[in-house]
């Protein structure tokens, strides 16, 4: 274990290297997820103090050639349609490269704010897109992406908090919907969805504590985290739960060196990358979030992340703070 360390320019050169593969044919098999994948790799660039890596012009250049003009949203490559998911990834890219204002440049702010609006059903859920899957993910992605846009409001706020707490389960953790299997993610979408909204204290003490026990039991023999009891554990489950416990401040819950390890342990020595477990293929996914949960620990001198929206806190301590008239004055 002693000869255990991270090795941060082998993640760079993995990273940067990502987009120069379109012989592949795994590259166009993940053309659904080339914009998420962007912003997975800036964010990981970002953490290691290497945004430098991406060309900034190109990177903007492809967000905006993946904009829907029929919907007023992003889809994740190029005449793919919108979807929340996607969205988002296109606000925290611009955001990153404090590009905001493109959007009120080329006038697709209001669609791209009424876009991410209409896709929240009278429960308070949101769809992700027009056919209509209904996620807690979801939620957090459109009340995360108006945060970052400063066009969040009572209106879209409060049913979208009533509908959160419906899926608070008797173990502490979060399903997908009300009534659904606790899952760390959902506990991540849940807990930020409700900090996004300054709505944390809609939980009860007794609750957030319950929710910190659930999480921190995540954590296997073996260092690693895991998704769900009985499951394997995995390297993005470094994220899911160690920003679901920073947001409820109870981060010293988990064993840093044993995650740290877990997470070192899973780098391609040779090509650079992280895997969701030790010995199998790296993908930027598992990198990104890898990096992630070694920067909320403070290990390597990472650059800081926000646990809430996993963006560098240089970038999100610039973001309007919801109720605006009480927090932006």
């Amino acid at each position: 274990m002693s000869d255990l360390t991270l090795l941060k320019e082998k993640h760079i050169n993995y990273i940067e290297a990502l987009d120069k593969k379109k012989d592949d044919y795994e590259y166009w098999l993940s053309e659904h997820l080339r914009l998420n994948g962007v912003y997975w790799g800036l964010t990981a660039l970002c953490i290691l103090d290497a945004k430098h890596a991406f060309t900034r012009e190109s990177v903007i250049e492809f967000v905006m050639n993946c904009w829907d003009p029929r919907s007023g949203g992003f889809g994740p490559f190029p005449r793919h349609d919108s979807h929340l998911l996607s969205t988002l990834s296109a606000v925290q890219i611009l955001a990153t490269y404090d590009s905001l204002a493109i959007l009120e440049e080329t006038n697709k702010l209001e669609d791209c704010t009424k876009f991410i609006i209409s896709n929240q059903l009278p429960d308070g859920s949101f769809q992700g897109d027009r056919f209509g899957e209904v996620d807690t993910r979801f939620v957090y992605t459109a009340l995360n992406a108006l945060s970052i846009l400063g066009k969040l409001s009572p209106e879209i706020v409060d049913p979208a908090v009533d509908f959160i707490l419906k899926c608070y389960n008797f173990d502490g953790g979060f399903g997908l919907c009300p009534g659904a299997e606790s899952h760390a993610a959902q506990a991540f979408t849940c807990l930020g969805a409700l900090k996004i909204a300054n709505k944390l204290d809609a939980l009860t003490p007794k609750q957030i504590e319950e929710t910190g026990w659930w999480l921190s039991e995540r954590q296997t023999p073996g260092g690693g985290l895991n998704g769900r009891p009985s499951k394997l554990p995995d390297v993005c489950y470094s994220w899911w739960v160690l920003s679901s416990l920073s947001i409820i401040g109870k981060l010293d819950w988990i064993d840093y060196k044993g995650l740290r390890n877990f997470i070192l342990e899973a780098q391609d020595k040779i090509k650079g990358g992280i895997s969701d477990r030790p010995d199998n293929e790296v993908d930027v996914y598992h990198t990104v979030f890898g990096l992630a949960g070694l920067s909320l620990m403070g290990f390597y001198d990472l650059v800081p992340i926000d646990p809430t929206y996993c963006m560098p806190t240089s970038v999100t301590k610039t973001f309007k703070k919801y109720p605006y008239e009480l927090n932006n004055q």
